[in-house]
């Protein structure tokens, strides 16, 4: 395994740093400690190199919107109604970056918006690991207790990434991450010659503010249904009565014996991927409201440009029981997992 350090950028007087990983088949990894970013999966090809997630060139780019591209996410991912929970007989107020009160991806002081320390683990000569750490102060992101999280990203020579998410708190908190990414595995510019098929029979009813109502829809009949696969442009169009005129929807997934979610294909390049995850929730976001001022590393933002699958707990757990159990007791280490197979 080949790996780098680098200092990549300069942001808010940091340095930015990018860790990378080469497998003996030429597929490679980056990642940006800012963030937790992922700058670069990129497979081999016969015109060169070709990088299966949206990226940007500077620091700056990545924040200066709300598309979080590829950026880790936490201590939750997705929305949480009213920005309050209650957890252990005690009422929790945090802090709010959408809407009214609307807590998305974490808050204003999420994991998108901090510089990890970071190192590289190259013992395993089939599998190299980048592992970042931050210390999150409930002073500072308004979650209960002090959270050391690690994104840790590792590479083998099956052209397989796994992530794992690390937590260990001060106090009884919510923890469910995920990581906001971008695919395109194409040669295009958009996604509508994708496959994507999804382990799902249905998806989250949302609020006019997207926040889940409690409830399931059925896909089966509709442009939501991806159980068998269906190309994204036609599914797509499907959607262009919708206010969104795609997707920004989640997924309740049912993951496989093997925990794979879902599976996204490029029938012309034949490149893919297979997203593997033990939890029951799936986002998929059809960058329907990418703007031209994005100044993205293949070109100005427009949407479809990429699709977003976010492997998770599903949202708002604190308010729906049924939903699933994201929090942590103190002192107890909690993991999760979501992994990621390249075939080209």
């Amino acid at each position: 395994m080949k790996t780098a350090t680098t200092k990549w950028d300069t942001y808010q007087n940091q340095a930015v740093t990018e860790y990378t990983i080469e497998n003996k088949n030429g597929v490679k990894l980056g990642i940006l400690s800012w963030g937790a970013t992922l700058h670069t999966l990129s497979v081999p090809t016969d015109k060169g190199d070709k990088n299966l997630v949206l990226s940007y060139h500077k620091m700056e780019d990545y924040l200066s919107n709300p598309f979080y591209v590829c950026m880790g996410i936490g201590r939750i991912g997705g929305r949480l109604g009213g920005g309050t929970f209650e957890m252990g007989g005690k009422t929790y107020k945090v802090d709010t970056n959408e809407g009214k009160d609307t807590n998305l991806h974490g808050g204003p002081h999420g994991f998108n918006t901090v510089n990890w320390d970071g190192e590289i683990d190259d013992s395993d000569e089939n599998e190299a690991k980048i592992i970042l750490s931050h210390t999150f102060k409930s002073s500072d992101d308004s979650f209960p207790g002090d959270m050391t999280a690690k994104m840790i990203y590792s590479l083998d020579n099956n052209d397989r990434v796994n992530l794992k998410f690390e937590s260990n708190s001060t106090a009884l908190t919510l923890f469910n991450p995920t990581l906001h990414v971008y695919f395109n595995l194409s040669d295009d510019q958009l996604i509508s010659g994708q496959t994507l098929q999804i382990n799902a029979k249905e998806h989250l009813e949302v609020t006019s503010e997207k926040i889940p109502t409690g409830n399931f829809i059925q896909n089966a009949g509709t442009p939501f249904d991806f159980s068998k696969g269906q190309n994204l442009g036609e599914a797509i169009r499907g959607m262009q009565g919708t206010n969104e005129k795609g997707f920004d929807d989640l997924f309740h997934v049912e993951p496989g014996e093997d925990n794979k979610i879902a599976e996204l294909s490029d029938p012309q390049s034949k490149r893919s991927v297979t997203i593997k995850s033990s939890r029951n929730g799936l986002v998929v976001f059809t960058a329907n409201s990418f703007t031209s001022d994005m100044k993205l590393a293949t070109g100005a933002g427009q949407p479809y440009m990429g699709v977003a699958l976010e492997a998770q707990t599903l949202s708002d757990t604190p308010h729906h029981p049924n939903f699933g159990d994201v929090s942590v007791p103190a002192g107890e280490t909690k993991t999760y997992q979501i992994s990621y197979e390249v075939k080209y």
